[in-house]
């Protein structure tokens, strides 16, 4: 990770962390530097933020100073910037979005001509020159060219290129939804006015709500990170399943008719199975990152399937699924990557293959989830003075190995340095909360008792 930008982009609260001359100066950037040797056409989505306006249209005219045509998909999600980048030829393109983050904070997420997230070579140029220490072609660069008279570039409307890809993913959908009562949960964001779209285009009796963005109501007790509000509303409104997105539609997590959490574990394992069924589970394997719960590799090996673990981001599981040619991988927050389909978590997608699934199987989403157990988690965070000191220590490790070997087969611990702050995370999976809480504490007890801690 660079000091701008993260493994999911440039993120920060706007106006201070993330302010209207940085999104210009990574315009003026991305516009000359993908117009060296033809004039460079860039796509740029929003989500419903008040600030994603502001970064648009500051970030726009950075590309047209510098001689880029930037074409407008205005409000959409993360995953149809990524379909139109590639399907329409662009030489880049940019989503503006802090995700699943309250609207007072903003992102901006860049990607490559093939919809990837832009590589770390070409972000390591965009944050030399928020630094004014730019270098390329052997050349040093405090201040890039301003375009002139007709080299200047045009900013256009292409909401068409939205709604292809409205129609990509209902061209995906197998069977007709007609008959299914569909909640939906668009979290006051990008999916407001798209996914009710999809579904009722398929046939469905859709149900939505938090599809009302004001700017300021995004992620507001809403969406993947708030499920209450959506469980409640199936409950009580006898829905057949209900799906919740995040702010940019790069997560869905369900709901069963039920109202019970259905989350990414549990969506990577019916859809794997639901694959392996029909001799499409290439490599025969899901992609996870470490933080997955132990009870979906219960489920997999007791189903035959392999399990691949990463590095916890998304952006860990697209890299080993392109690696080595896998089909499915995510996140138990709800990023499913389906790589046939789509290069970036997709919500709505991963919405439309779970409807795939139910109704191939002619079975209810609780039946499909059923085989698998969630086990009991308990994570505590340590802040410690060192993180690399304090994991290597002997005395923690051997605690740690301790209660690995007392857990067996029947869980696991795992202990982990966070990426962003000063915290040593321990996290158990056993098969009750009190022993996760005690085994977790016994290994904090020894971090603390080596004078790790930082008080």
């Amino acid at each position: 990770m660079g000091k701008y930008f993260g493994t999911d982009g440039f993120r920060g609260k706007a106006g201070e962390g993330l302010t209207a001359e940085h999104a210009y100066k990574i315009g003026r950037f991305l516009g000359w530097y993908y117009s060296r040797s033809h004039r460079a056409q860039i796509v740029v989505g929003k989500d419903t933020r008040r600030s994603s306006y502001m970064l648009e249209y500051a970030i726009s005219a950075g590309m047209a100073a510098s001689g880029a045509d930037v074409y407008l998909l205005h409000v959409t999600t993360t995953p149809s910037v990524s379909y139109v980048t590639r399907t329409d030829g662009f030489d880049c393109g940019v989503m503006i979005s802090a995700s699943h983050n309250p609207f007072y904070d903003n992102g901006i997420k860049l990607m490559n001509r093939e919809g990837e997230k832009m590589d770390e070579a070409t972000i390591a140029l965009v944050e030399d020159y928020l630094d004014g220490k730019l270098e390329v072609d052997g050349s040093l660069w405090e201040e890039l060219p301003l375009a002139a008279g007709e080299e200047v570039g045009a900013v256009i409307d292409h909401s068409a290129g939205r709604n292809r890809y409205i129609g990509y993913l209902i061209s995906l959908a197998m069977y007709s939804f007609k008959g299914k009562r569909i909640a939906l949960d668009c979290a006051n964001g990008s999916s407001w006015n798209i996914a009710p779209h999809v579904f009722a285009a398929l046939g469905a009796e859709v149900h939505v709500i938090n599809n009302q963005p004001d700017g300021l109501n995004i992620n507001r007790d809403a969406g993947s990170t708030h499920m209450e509000g959506l469980q409640k509303f199936v409950r009580e409104n006898k829905m057949d399943v209900g799906f919740a997105f995040d702010g940019d539609a790069d997560r869905c997590l369900a709901v069963d008719e039920n109202g019970d959490l259905v989350d990414g574990d549990k969506i990577m394992y019916l859809y794997a199975c639901y694959m392996k069924g029909r001799g499409k589970l290439v490599n025969n394997k899901v992609v996870t990152t470490v933080m997955s719960n132990f009870g979906l590799y219960k489920a997999l090996t007791e189903a035959g399937i392999d399990f691949a673990k990463t590095k916890v981001g998304d952006k860990y599981v697209y890299e080993h699924m392109v690696a080595h040619g896998d089909r499915i991988g995510g996140e138990q927050s709800g990023h499913i990557i389906f790589s046939k389909y789509a290069r970036t978590g997709d919500g709505i997608l991963t919405a439309l293959k779970v409807m795939e699934v139910m109704l191939a199987k002619k079975q209810t989403l609780s039946k499909l989830c059923e085989p698998m157990t969630v086990y009991p988690q308990v994570l505590i965070n340590v802040r410690v003075k060192d993180k690399a000191a304090a994991q290597a220590d002997p005395a923690v490790q051997e605690a740690v190995q301790a209660v690995s070997d007392e857990l067996g087969d029947t869980g696991r611990i795992l202990v982990r340095e966070s990426g962003t702050e000063p915290l040593i995370r321990v996290m158990v999976e056993a098969p009750s909360q009190e022993q996760c809480r005690l085994l977790a504490e016994r290994v904090v007890e020894v971090i603390r008792a080596r004078g790790h801690e930082r008080t």
